[in-house]
This record gives structure tokens, sequence and C-alpha cells, in this order.
């Protein structure tokens, strides 16, 4: 009896935009993205019981559900942006930027207030905060700006960036947003120095930044209570948020005390968003918090070599830039958890608890995926 092969469900004659989405997205990116957030959702389960019961809700799953949404959206806006040629995807995200913009300057008078920022406008039974979207059209921006010395020498373009970079950082600290600025800060410096400027202008950044730290660690008693609960143990700053953490990745062990016998969701306020980290560490023990540093790892390494294989200047700065944004907040957050970094605010990148955080996030990487595919081999010139 003869056989016949069966036909591919898209053949290569097949030149349809979905086609050519499929054959050049890196899935790879993409698996490890869905990982996290399946871990979020997991974590959501253990943690959103306890955190509903504090706030008052009658359903137990409250946040699990939320949590269910805000990934829905986070990876629908990722899959969709991720099918934008280059040029879209730069026009999106200069136009996110100035949208979010001037959101940030409008919130400072009518915004909402939380854990001491006015960062947020509410909404009846949601909340919008616009610092979240901002960052990855920044470094969108700022990528065009600075690859336009090739096409135009004689505008200063690196001075141009700066100005927004400037302005935006202002905003931030108007709120103010600390965490926030130290992220975008240390992301721009990664953009700028991908794009080729002398290494003069990296350590001006390291100047000034760090300028900038002993200033507001004078001005800001929020800064400084902070900054002390690391770095001045001597002090009478408030630590118990980062102790009751380091007890819990203590308690976890190599294998952690099991799902949903934890204590420390119990204890503190932030168990589901801040500190998602340390209810992994002690539910699940050591090895899942390798596990999931590992998946973040592996994201923004895969997402750097394949942004250096891109030949077009614009795509490879900006894609380095938006996973640099990537890896960075999940370092800090990481750092905030293992009490080597003052505590900033930053959630763990699609596991913590959030909407906005979850939908900038999304929109990061959805530009960042946009930018890579094929590998950097698909660019239609250095301005496309």
């Amino acid at each position: 009896m003869s056989h016949t092969a069966a036909a591919p469900l898209l053949p290569r004659s097949d030149t349809s935009w979905f086609t050519e989405w499929r054959r050049t997205l890196d899935w790879g990116l993409v698996a490890g993205i869905l990982l996290l957030a399946g871990i979020g959702l997991l974590m959501s389960l253990a943690v959103g019981p306890t955190a509903a019961a504090k706030i008052g809700y009658e359903d137990p799953y409250h946040y699990l559900y939320r949590q269910a949404v805000h990934a829905s959206i986070g990876i629908g806006l990722m899959l969709a942006v991720s099918v934008l040629e280059r040029k879209w995807a730069r026009r999106l995200g200069v136009l996110i930027f100035a949208g979010a913009l001037l959101l940030m300057a409008a919130i400072l008078g009518v915004g909402h207030e939380v854990n001491g920022a006015q960062s947020w406008f509410r909404f009846s039974a949601f909340s919008v905060q616009p610092s979240e979207q901002v960052k990855p059209g920044l470094i969108v921006l700022c990528a065009w700006l600075l690859s336009q010395r090739e096409r135009y020498p004689d505008v200063p373009w690196a001075l141009v960036s700066f100005v927004f970079f400037a302005v935006t950082l202002g905003l931030f600290l108007l709120q103010p947003d600390v965490g926030g600025a130290a992220l975008i800060s240390a992301a721009f410096v990664v953009t700028f120095f991908v794009s080729g400027l002398p290494k003069r202008w990296i350590v001006g950044f390291a100047a000034g930044g760090a300028a900038l730290a002993v200033l507001l660690y004078n001005v800001l008693p929020n800064v400084k209570r902070r900054v002390d609960m690391i770095f001045n143990p001597s002090s009478n700053a408030d630590t118990f948020q980062i102790d009751m953490a380091g007890a819990a990745i203590s308690r976890g062990g190599l294998f952690g005390t099991g799902p949903g016998e934890g204590l420390v969701k119990t204890q503190i306020p932030e168990a589901h968003t801040d500190f998602i980290f340390a209810v992994i560490a002690e539910e699940f023990g050591l090895v899942a918090i390798v596990a999931v540093m590992a998946i973040y790892g592996l994201i923004a390494i895969r997402g750097f070599r394949a942004a250096a294989r891109i030949e077009d200047g614009f795509a490879r700065t900006a894609a380095a830039g938006l996973f640099a944004l990537f890896a960075i907040q999940a370092v800090i957050n990481i750092g905030v958890n293992l009490a080597i970094v003052p505590p900033t605010g930053l959630t763990l990148p699609f596991i913590s608890y959030g909407g906005s955080a979850m939908v900038g996030m999304g929109l990061t990487l959805g530009l960042a995926l946009a930018l890579v595919r094929g590998e950097g081999t698909r660019s239609p010139g250095p301005y496309g």
C-alpha cells in the first residue's frame, strides 16, 4: 500500500505576513517569557489567598484571576507588537514615549499616591502607571536619535538624546520614583554604549550618577531610609520587610517548605509584588530560585546575542537597550530580596503581581522581539 506524504501546514511558498512572522520570531525567547508568566500564575495561586484576605476580598482567588488577565494582556501585547517591521516598531516606540511622558507630567497634579510616590492614575477598580510605558519608549527614541549620527553627522544627536533622557529622569524624580529613575539610567547607559559613543561619556554618566545619588540621599528622607536599611545597619531604619524576606530565604533551604506552607506571605504586605522572589525561595527552595535566575539569564543572553548580530545600528542599539531594561529590573528586584540592593519598588518581570508592570514589560519585549526577528538578518537598511 502506497502512502502519500502529508502536505506541510505552512508551505515554503507561503509568503503571508503570518508565515513570515512565524518563521522569523525567536520562539526560544517567547518560550522563556511564557515560562516566567506561568511561574507568576503559580505564585499568585500560592500567595494570592493570603494577600486577598489582608485586603478583605471575599474571593481567595481574586489576585490569581487578575494576574491571569494581566498575563494574557501582557503576553498578547508582546506577540502583537512582535509582528511589526522595524520602522513601525520605531514609530510605535516614539509615539508611546510621547504619550506616556505627557501622562507622567499630568500625574504630578492629579495622580494617586502609592507608597510615597505619585505615580498612578486611579480609575475606579484599576490603576495605570504611565512610567512603565515610558521606559521602553525612551530607549527606542534614544536609539533612533543616536543612529542618526551617520546620516546627519553635524547634528549633536548624543546631546539631543541626553536631553530627552534628562527630562524623563526629572519626571521620575519628581514623583519621586527613585527605583524607576535608576532603572532607566542604567538602561540608557547601555543604549549609549552599544551605539558606539566614546567611553568618556560612560565615565561622565558614572560621575554624574554618583553625585545625583549623594544628593538624593541627603534631600529625600525616603531614599535615605531605604539606603540605610542595607548600608547603615546601625541606623534606626525599619528593616522589617528585608529581615522577613531574608529569614524566608533561609527557611526555604534546598527544596523549600512546600507550596502554600511559607510564612513570609503572611508577614509582609507586598509579598505578591516586590518580595515574590522570597516567597519562591521559601516555598520551593534554592533549586527553584536558581532555576528562575537561570531563565532570566538565558533570556537576556539570547536577546543580547541576537541584538549583536543586527547590522542596522538603530535596531541593534534599541534591542540591546530593551533587553537591558528587562534584565536590570530582574537583577534589582532579586538584589532587594537578597538584601544587597535598597528597596526600589521594582517588580520581578512577568512573575510579580501587577497590571501596569505586566503591560510595560510586554511592550518592552514585544518591541525587542520585533527588532531581533530573523536573528538580525532582515534589516532593509540603516534607517528602515
